[in-house]
């Protein structure tokens, strides 16, 4: 009731609004209403208790008012509201719009309460620290917590150390199995035509780390087999659009993206004529569409996951991305990349065409 409208709750009423009584001693069942009302969710509820004696035996109510804090309340690491006479978890896209009435913003080094060290995947570290060419070798070494604490995986809390979205997002076991970490990956899909009215060829999901929602993006491309292009003697079997290209767009997108924007994520779609990739956020205030064309003042919302991408070697030097991308699609059917900020609606979207602009034969393909 606190994450939804609020609403009042009677102890000792019957559904069917028969006076039944509490049998408990009055004083003990405020007492504990008071205790679990403190200390059952992850901040104290403000709810006004009372009581009255009838000669059915004791009724006692909680007014709960619609919670105005920091965040959502959560119950044993969980995100409930109240609907009909039922506590439920919301959708994807009813917690984005908790989370945006409640003001809660989400960014890389925001903790995800419900997680643990447990939830860390050490070898993934290790390997990411090794890529950078740390010594893990000589005495002392800090303990594994502490170092995950000391470069942002970890946040400590007063229970335990808790992880944050960066951690999650670049060394995670399960990165999306929490509810504000549940939509953050690729949705691929193809269609039959030019719009999203048509035909749907085929659809997935790019899930688990950053690194990895990259790599298997481009495979799923792969299921799409190739255009053939016919000439004189032999046939050419030409990619939908250039593999280097569509990978530095993916990881643009992952690296970029605004994850405030809960219930969102990068949409990669496919079209008889077009691949476009839609990453959540709009370009900071000081870019605009033909200085991203240029790689001129590179600039991540979040520097952490972009650097891991960087030492993974998925992503190009700063600013070299998108000139990277138009010189791909230059040499592929002359045609540069066109892009899209919407501040309103909060996305920038990327288009590759898949045909020199001046020619448009129908598609040939042909699943291998």
């Amino acid at each position: 009731m606190a994450n939804s409208d609020g609403g009042l709750i009677l102890l000792g009423v019957a559904d069917d609004c028969r006076i039944t009584g509490v049998p408990a001693d009055p004083d003990s069942v405020q007492e504990r209403l008071t205790s679990l009302l403190q200390t059952g969710f992850n901040a104290p509820v403000q709810t006004r208790l009372g009581r009255h004696v009838l000669p059915e035996g004791w009724v006692h109510w909680l007014e709960v008012p619609r919670s105005r804090g920091f965040e959502p309340l959560r119950s044993s690491g969980r995100v409930l509201v109240w609907r009909g006479r039922a506590s439920v978890e919301p959708s994807p896209s009813e917690l984005q719009e908790l989370y945006n009435t409640f003001g809660y913003v989400l960014t890389e080094e925001q903790v995800i309460q419900a997680s643990s060290i447990a939830d860390i995947e050490q070898g993934v570290f290790r390997d990411y620290l090794e890529k950078q060419g740390l010594d893990l070798e000589s005495e002392p070494q800090p303990d594994s917590a502490v170092d995950l604490i000391n470069r942002g995986v970890l946040e400590p809390g007063a229970e335990r150390a808790v992880a944050t979205l960066y951690g999650l997002l670049c060394f995670g076991r399960d990165p999306q199995r929490f509810p504000p970490t549940s939509s953050l990956w690729i949705d691929c899909v193809a269609y039959a035509g030019r719009d999203r009215a048509d035909e749907v060829l085929l659809s997935g999901q790019a899930r688990g780390r950053v690194d990895e929602q990259v790599q298997r993006s481009p495979g799923w491309v792969r299921a799409l087999g190739t255009r053939e292009e016919y000439g004189p003697v032999l046939s050419t079997d030409i990619p939908i659009v250039p593999f280097k290209a569509l990978r530095e767009l993916l990881v643009n997108a992952v690296a970029h993206r605004d994850y405030a924007i809960l219930g969102s994520r990068v949409l990669f779609e496919v079209f008889t004529d077009r691949v476009v990739v839609t990453s959540p956020g709009a370009l900071p205030n000081h870019m605009h569409e033909a200085a991203v064309l240029a790689g001129g003042s590179p600039r991540s919302r979040n520097e952490r996951i972009a650097n891991f991408l960087l030492v993974q070697r998925l992503m190009e030097g700063r600013g070299r991305g998108m000139p990277i991308v138009r010189r791909e699609m230059r040499n592929f059917n002359d045609s540069d990349p066109l892009l899209h900020n919407d501040r309103g609606a909060r996305f920038f979207r990327v288009t590759l065409l898949r045909h020199r602009p001046a020619l448009d034969p129908a598609p040939h393909f042909r699943i291998r």
